[in-house]
C-alpha cells in the first residue's frame, strides 16, 4: 500500500477485507474521519443486519471491534476470550497498513465463521464471557490465565 492518509490507507484496507466479508452479504460504510490530539483518522464499518465490524485507521490499524445485537467485543479480547490468542495474526504490531489488513482477513477467516454467516451462538458466549470478567486478560497475573 503507498497510501498516505488515513481515510487512503483505509479505503486500500477495505480492498483486502472485501473478499472475506462480501461473500457474506456484508457493505462497507465510511466513518467519521478527521483530525484530533493523535493526528488524522479514518474509521469505517462493514454491515450486515444486526453484526457490525468497526474498526480505524490512525497511523496503523488500531481499534477493531465486533457487535451482533447488543453483544459487542473488540477483536483483542475475542481472540483471548475464545482461546485463539496464541494463533492470531492480527494484531501484528509493526507491520505495514497492507500487512495489518491481511492479517486481519486471516484472522476473520480462521476465528470468525460464526460472527461472518452463522447463527452467532459462539460470538454471543465469547461477548458474554468477557462481559461478565471484562478484567480477566488484564495486568501481569493474567500473563498466566488460559
Amino acid at each position: 500500500m503507498t497510501t498516505s492518509t488515513p481515510t487512503e490507507s483505509l479505503r486500500a484496507g477495505v480492498a483486502v477485507l472485501l473478499p472475506v466479508l462480501a461473500p457474506h452479504g456484508f457493505k462497507f460504510k465510511e466513518g467519521a474521519t478527521g483530525a484530533s490530539s493523535g493526528g488524522t483518522f479514518a474509521s469505517g464499518r462493514f454491515e450486515l443486519e444486526d453484526r457490525l465490524l468497526e474498526f480505524h485507521f490512525r497511523h496503523a490499524l488500531g481499534l477493531v471491534s465486533y457487535r451482533i445485537g447488543t453483544a459487542e467485543i473488540d477483536h483483542e479480547n475475542y481472540l483471548r476470550f475464545a482461546g485463539h490468542w496464541s494463533s492470531h495474526k492480527y494484531p501484528n504490531f509493526g507491520g505495514t497498513p497492507e500487512e495489518s489488513f491481511s492479517a486481519l482477513a486471516s484472522d476473520l477467516l480462521a476465528f470468525f465463521a460464526d460472527f461472518l454467516s452463522v447463527t452467532g451462538e459462539q460470538f454471543n458466549a465469547v461477548a458474554a464471557a468477557h462481559a461478565a470478567n471484562p478484567t480477566r486478560f488484564k495486568g501481569f497475573a493474567s500473563l498466566c490465565k488460559k
